[in-house]
């Protein structure tokens, strides 16, 4: 059997190639939009994708269930319930996938979703014991999928949550716990609290281990699944339903164009918003006026489905020859609209002093000092609601990066502000979304939560 898992650390997400080979027969589970490594990994070991199957509709990101279909012929499947716009497979609970000798059996797990399932691994059609079950987002390492994200098209979470402990505890449960789990996500995920930073697990391991396994009744697990859980990043409910639709394909080798300042400027008067991918660091020491700092380095396409609306075009400035990765991950989230890339910013920027702002980033002892020098600073953690029960500055106002764009009236936009995550990422994230917004002075801090506390305790 080959069995390959590809983990993408940006989306913190997991896809599968599972093939027998001495049939060459394979099919690809959960796949990305950019398909090219799944068709050369595959082609490399005389395998044929003839199956595409997504444990359910993704909320996170775009799938490449289209993409792959259009590039190998393989079929597409999703569970018996699931209603889509293009032609699939329905897969019905127990059904049994022959690939040679390698055997895919299907459960419907719902719960995170209604249309859910999870894939039980028979690396030989008579073992005695499964080698995998690859569960989606109906169970992590760690964690179980959240109930909550369908909340607002019509699907409560308490229906939800109550399919999703019948789904673990009957048909997850059951297995022998030597099978090993292979989730569709990772830590960093919204689409969990407690994500591990393990790609992987037994059965086993997560009977003992994972909180919300350990809850004694359906209440219990209800209370626990749902408390503390992130704000789900703007973009969720627009891949949730663009998952289910026909839509145009990504072309993952072309490049966007390239512009000078006077396109770039027309595009930018149209309507078009500027997302700079270059790191915090560099933007501070100067970027376009009313450009977004999400710097490819960190979680780029999330962090940008938070901000940036999906109905707008979009311009990038990134480090030469970046260009098509900002495009495709952007293209990930189903984000298409990249319609150019500033050409060599850092000359433009240059020639162009009138044009280009710094960004105010303070150390933690800057920040004491600031604070003590002004009155009514205006002070703004913007981490999830778990990291902030585990402490925040005083004073601070709590709004989550992702909800910052619906929630700037509760701000003052002439208030010197400061705005922190843990660690300098997010922070500058938001900076940049209250100085497009017209906040008039604002700073983040260097280091966030994380440099504030040790300079406390350095102190003390």
């Amino acid at each position: 059997m080959i069995f390959t898992q590809y983990y993408l650390d940006c989306l913190s997400q997991a896809s599968y190639l599972i093939g027998d080979e001495a049939s060459g027969r394979a099919a690809v589970i959960d796949p990305r939009r950019d398909i090219a490594e799944y068709v050369s990994d595959a082609a490399a070991v005389g395998l044929t994708i003839e199956l595409v199957i997504e444990t359910h509709f993704h909320a996170d990101f775009l799938s490449g269930h289209l993409e792959l279909a259009a590039a190998t012929g393989a079929e597409i499947a999703y569970s018996s319930v699931a209603k889509t716009e293009f032609e699939i497979r329905k897969l019905d609970h127990g059904e049994r996938i022959e690939l040679g000798d390698v055997v895919l059996e299907i459960r419907h797990t719902p719960g995170h979703t209604p249309e859910s399932i999870s894939i039980v691994v028979w690396e030989h059609s008579n073992d005695a014991e499964p080698h995998a079950v690859l569960t989606g987002d109906t169970l992590f390492i760690g964690d179980v999928g959240r109930p909550d994200l369908l909340s607002s098209i019509g699907v409560t979470r308490e229906e939800l949550a109550d399919q999703l402990y019948d789904s673990l505890h009957n048909q997850l449960m059951t297995l022998p716990d030597a099978t090993r789990v292979y989730p569709a996500h990772g830590a960093g995920s919204a689409c969990g609290k407690n994500l591990s930073t393990d790609t992987w697990s037994t059965i086993g391991e997560q009977r003992i281990s994972n909180y919300a396994l350990l809850a004694d009744n359906k209440q219990m697990f209800f209370d626990l699944v749902t408390e503390g859980q992130p704000p789900a990043p703007g973009y969720f409910l627009y891949d949730a339903v663009l998952n289910r639709q026909d839509r145009p394909l990504l072309d993952e080798h072309a490049v966007p164009a390239a512009l000078d300042l006077d396109a770039f400027d027309q595009l930018v008067a149209d309507g078009a918003m500027i997302i700079d991918g270059r790191d915090p660091e560099d933007f501070a020491r100067g970027h376009l006026v009313g450009s977004i700092n999400v710097g490819l380095n960190g979680r780029y396409a999330e962090f940008a489905g938070s901000v940036v609306p999906d109905d707008v075009d979009i311009v990038v400035v990134v480090d030469d020859g970046f260009e098509r990765e900002a495009k495709n991950r952007l293209a990930r989230i189903g984000f298409d609209r990249v319609t150019g890339f500033l050409h060599f910013p850092l000359i433009v920027m240059a020639d162009n002093p009138d044009r280009v702002v710094r960004a105010s980033r303070l150390t933690a002892s800057e920040f004491a000092a600031r604070r003590n020098d002004i009155d009514g600073l205006q002070l703004v953690d913007i981490r999830n609601p778990g990291e902030v029960e585990h402490g925040t500055i005083p004073g601070a106002s709590t709004i989550a990066v992702g909800q910052l764009p619906g929630r700037l009236d509760e701000l003052d936009p002439t208030a010197p502000t400061v705005v922190y995550c843990a660690g300098g990422y997010r922070s500058s994230v938001a900076a940049s979304v209250l100085r497009q917004a017209g906040f008039d002075d604002v700073s983040d801090i260097i280091g966030g939560y994380g440099a504030w506390t040790e300079a406390q305790s350095a102190s003390a």
